[in-house]
């Protein structure tokens, strides 16, 4: 092992990495980036700057880059479909809407992520793959790896270890995948599981898998040398040195007008906004004393705002005008659980000083929060 590992240093050792300011227009052929920042929303930024300036017929570009923990989701998904957004909120994950398709994935810092630019006519993500599997065998010739006609690469025939999405342009196209080397499994199983039932969407669905890290298989794998193993075989197959230039996805020099993109894709509006128009019916059970209600809630949602709510709870448990108040706020605000306290607050305050009915209607307003 340790005979392996001093073959692997050496085998990588011709692959640098340097920063530099300018070099979109001296290099040629091709290039091979990575970012210094672990930001969804940065890196992601990145791709669109590329997609949007860069001359692809003159360069062919992969992009390397790392995420702190973050759910990224398709361009046409739903985040309450695909992910639980409470626990995103409790553990502090991001949640980033690409601009490509395909399903959602978890991001940290023990998962890759690969684009590969160039002009839709050449754009071959099949081919893409097979140079990571072919990286990957070179680097530990025993891994059993292979690309499925889904464009998914797996582990010993049945273990997902990089899910694929793209985004084709009209003259530019891109092609970007994962690839799991020691993420955290537990909070990538818990983080890519809604707690939402009767929610109709007809956004794009994930299609689940098992999943495995590199490292189980071989925990001498690391994500440096994974790196840096498909660096070298991209360059060998571009034909260009091997050699990796540093980016700052920051930098408003190398990059013009990034930061904008960057706060887009930041933005309430994108990120939950651009979901596809859903619907929930649900029945939210609330424990009030020794007995316990069921409430049936019916909301349209469309550009992540209620369109239309019912909420139905018997009359001897709230006064009919309260519960209308309650709906007429909640139509045309933000499907939010920010959005929604403030206006619960609001509310609150001209509820009538009746103790048992305010612990009701504050317990009913709770529970609607939480739905969000």
């Amino acid at each position: 092992m340790v005979l392996q590992s001093l073959k692997n240093c050496l085998w990588l050792s011709c692959v640098l990495r340097t920063p530099k300011a300018c070099f979109w227009s001296t290099a040629s052929g091709g290039l091979i980036i990575q970012s210094v920042s672990n930001d969804v929303y940065q890196n992601l930024a990145v791709e669109d700057w590329i997609h949007d300036h860069m001359d692809l017929e003159k360069q062919q570009i992969l992009f390397l880059w790392r995420n702190s923990p973050a759910v990224v989701i398709g361009r046409h998904q739903n985040p309450w479909q695909e992910c639980n957004l409470s626990l995103l909120r409790q553990k502090n994950i991001k949640l980033a809407r690409r601009r490509s398709g395909g399903g959602t994935v978890y991001h940290d810092l023990g998962n890759i992520n690969l684009t590969f630019f160039t002009t839709r006519k050449k754009y071959e993500r099949m081919g893409n793959l097979k140079l990571v599997v072919k990286a990957l065998k070179a680097l530990q010739p025993q891994l059993d790896v292979h690309v499925t006609d889904r464009y998914d690469i797996l582990l010993d025939r049945q273990y997902k270890i990089s899910g694929t999405a793209a985004k084709l342009g009209r003259t530019s196209a891109y092609h970007h995948c994962t690839l799991l080397c020691n993420a955290d499994k537990f909070v990538l199983s818990s983080a890519l599981k809604s707690p939402y039932k009767g929610l109709k969407s007809n956004a794009t669905p994930s299609m689940p898998a098992s999943v495995k890290n590199l490292f189980e298989e071989d925990p001498s794998l690391t994500s440096e040398m994974l790196l840096d193993a498909i660096a070298k075989e991209y360059a060998v197959q571009h034909q260009i040195d091997h050699h990796i230039t540093l980016i700052n996805p920051a930098d408003e020099t190398l990059l013009p007008g990034i930061s904008n993109k960057t706060k887009e894709l930041q933005t309430w509006e994108w990120v939950y906004g651009k979901t596809p128009k859903f619907s929930i019916s649900t029945c939210l059970n609330i424990a009030y004393k020794d007995s316990v209600l069921d409430v049936k809630v019916n909301m349209d949602v469309k550009h992540g705002r209620i369109e239309a709510c019912n909420i139905d709870l018997p009359e001897q448990w709230l006064p009919p005008g309260l519960n209308r108040e309650l709906v007429q706020s909640l139509t045309g605000s933000k499907f939010c659980p920010n959005e929604t306290a403030t206006l619960v607050t609001t509310l609150l305050r001209v509820c009538p000083q009746d103790d048992e009915l305010h612990s009701r209607w504050s317990l009913l307003c709770e529970n609607m929060i939480r739905l969000m």
